[in-house]
């Protein structure tokens, strides 16, 4: 794997790419985040290729579990998503894919496919310093 602080100009992208960590299925979670407000936009799938793809159109590119295809956000709805950074946390098995959002983020239309609030209580303990 290659050396996490390492500037990703002195790796190759299939060196990056080699050094994630992907599911039994050969897909790792990427989530994506609005760079400009940190607003969790969505969550998709990705796949070598699919990562290959993102990182070299500046487009996030997907695995579509349902449809056994790649699609690129936005190639029918228009509400594209523009690369702004794509990070690999700590275990490398899951993807932090920042982006310029144009237009509503999921297919509801909706500008974040994280709307439904499961109404947890919220902890009125003080947070440890």
């Amino acid at each position: 794997m290659p050396d996490p602080s390492q500037a990703a100009d002195d790796v190759s992208p299939d060196a990056r790419i080699d050094g994630l960590r992907f599911d039994d299925r050969g897909l790792i979670p990427a989530v994506v985040q609005d760079d400009h407000d940190q607003t969790v936009l969505m969550v998709g799938w990705m796949d070598a290729e699919a990562v290959r793809r993102t990182l070299s159109t500046g487009r996030t590119w997907f695995w579509s579990r349902s449809r056994q295809e790649y699609w690129q956000k936005g190639a029918t709805s228009g509400h594209t998503q523009h690369v702004r950074s794509v990070l690999a946390d700590c275990d490398a098995d899951t993807l932090l894919v920042r982006v310029e959002q144009v237009g509503p983020a999921c297919h509801t239309g909706t500008r974040s496919c994280f709307t439904a609030d499961l109404g947890a209580e919220q902890s009125s303990a003080p947070v440890p310093s």
